[in-house]
């Protein structure tokens, strides 16, 4: 689009990141960081900002930041390009290639309906069913947004199958009640395994760097009991803040179960990608133990389904977007990596420590928790969010004396359940909210309802939980 037939709010959106970062970057350097770390900071700042202000998609603005910083001398080419061979920025895109042979052989569907056919009978027990058939699938799903592109058409399904309809308006309470079950559970288990979102394992690095280790199996071991208590929570308490308005739902089951036989027997290619599936979930379960490295455990995964054919070349060249997270992602890592190197997250936590300083440990725990997700109002993306503050966050947090191994998972298990709080908190939202079942002030009202309720229950019960389990 030329600049001339540009709007004059779209012509501010893009002019802000630029001035940002320029603003910045001509300010006086602050006492106790060097010039470089500041003028990456202004670079960064001005990728986040493109984001957060929907100037510019995030390849464009990452691939703007990464040759401007090459290219003014700020960081090296070796630095500003680390990302791309990043273990686990390669394991989170081989792995959401994988995930695709899950929808396009019908494994997927069949579990969902499976678990619709066995707990569909009312409207709580197909929340039950559609939640829990989230928790199930997303150890193989390292893409919250892909497991939402499984849930959403059987969501959809299930709820026009009751009768439901987003313009009915005493209708559309029940359909609006499983979309936003829907929505939030992908937050809760996202939440219960390192592999259910791109920005666990990049987190888990970044914890590493604070002398925390969480493996597969630790992750799951800590997350447990506060995901699983805030799963069995979530149909209940959405149910008492947007009543679905129907009893029962007895046609459910049995339109599951006509689903059912009518997919027949499962297929060469659902039963090969259950096998490569468990296969590749055992090796992410029992790496540490038998020395297997995660990222090769999903690359033969991936090479399997390749010689099996059930994932072919055509499949991967209709994988865009698999290309485009890649780019952003080993950008952004290793702009955000850099900035830990040249101490700028040291110096902001200084800051940041030394406002909160004289609080006790508990309370400083639950002060930062509590700011770290009341600012994802601000951010349309738990990986930048994670980019930005996870690292300043947990090192404020240990100089004021909270326990590291309490404080990392702390962090990690806040980034995936906050981002139900807005209905543009993650992409996984936006194609419920694009279904039309909910109001944007019902979203905002159910998002922020559950958020606090999510946080209550990872501080209340989640925080002994996770020191008994990380000692």
């Amino acid at each position: 689009m030329s600049l001339a037939k540009m709007s004059p709010a779209l012509l501010a959106k893009r002019v802000a990141p630029f001035a940002i970062a320029i603003g910045i970057w001509l300010s006086p350097v602050p006492a106790g960081l060097t010039a470089p770390a500041w003028h990456l900071f202004a670079v960064f700042v001005a990728a986040i900002a493109c984001v957060l202000l929907n100037a510019f998609p995030l390849l464009t603005a990452a691939m703007i930041a990464a040759a401007t910083v090459v290219l003014t001398g700020t960081i090296t080419p070796a630095q500003a390009f680390s990302g791309f061979a990043n273990s686990s920025v390669l394991l989170v895109v081989v792995a959401f290639v994988v995930a695709q042979a899950v929808v396009k052989s019908g494994l997927g569907r069949r579990i969902s309906l499976l678990m619709v056919s066995r707990f569909g009978g009312s409207p709580l027990g197909l929340a039950y069913s559609i939640v829990l058939t989230d928790a199930v699938i997303a150890p193989a799903f390292p893409s919250n947004t892909a497991r939402g592109g499984v849930l959403f058409p059987i969501v959809l399904s299930v709820a026009k199958g009751t009768g439901s309809e987003p313009d009915d308006p005493a209708g559309r309470r029940l359909g609006g009640y499983l979309m936003f079950c829907g929505m939030a559970s992908l937050a809760l288990s996202s939440a219960l395994w390192l592999t259910a979102t791109s920005c666990n394992p990049i987190g888990v690095q970044i914890a590493q760097k604070a002398g925390v280790e969480i493996s597969f199996m630790t992750w799951l071991a800590a997350s447990s009991v506060p995901t699983l208590t805030a799963i069995v929570m979530l149909p209940v308490l959405v149910a008492r803040i947007f009543p679905p308005g129907v009893g029962a739902t007895p046609d459910a089951p049995p339109a599951a179960r006509r689903d059912l036989a009518s997919m027949g027997a499962m297929s060469r290619d659902e039963w090969l990608t259950a096998i490569i599936f468990v296969f590749m979930v055992g090796g992410w379960v029992f790496g540490s133990a038998l020395n297997l490295n995660g990222t090769a455990v999903a690359f033969l995964g991936f090479g399997a389904l390749l010689l099996t054919g059930v994932l072919t070349l055509d499949d991967m060249s209709k994988q865009g977007d698999t290309l485009t997270t890649f780019l952003w992602l080993a950008v952004l890592f290793a702009l955000s990596a850099q900035l830990n190197e040249l101490g700028f997250m040291g110096y902001v936590g200084g800051r940041l420590s030394a406002r909160l300083e004289g609080l006790s440990w508990p309370v400083l725990y639950v002060t930062l928790i509590a700011l770290y997700v009341g600012l994802h109002y601000f951010f349309v993306s738990q990986t930048s969010q994670m980019l930005a503050l996870l690292a300043v966050f947990l090192d404020v947090g240990i100089r004021g004396g909270v326990p590291a191994p309490l404080m990392a998972p702390g962090l990690l298990f806040a980034s995936s359940y906050f981002s139900v709080i807005t209905p543009q908190g993650g992409s996984q939202n936006i194609i419920f909210v694009a279904s039309g079942y909910l109001k944007q002030g019902e979203l905002y009202k159910l998002g922020l309802i559950t958020t606090i309720a999510f946080m209550a229950v990872y501080l209340l019960i989640g925080t002994p939980w996770i020191m008994l389990v990380m000692g």
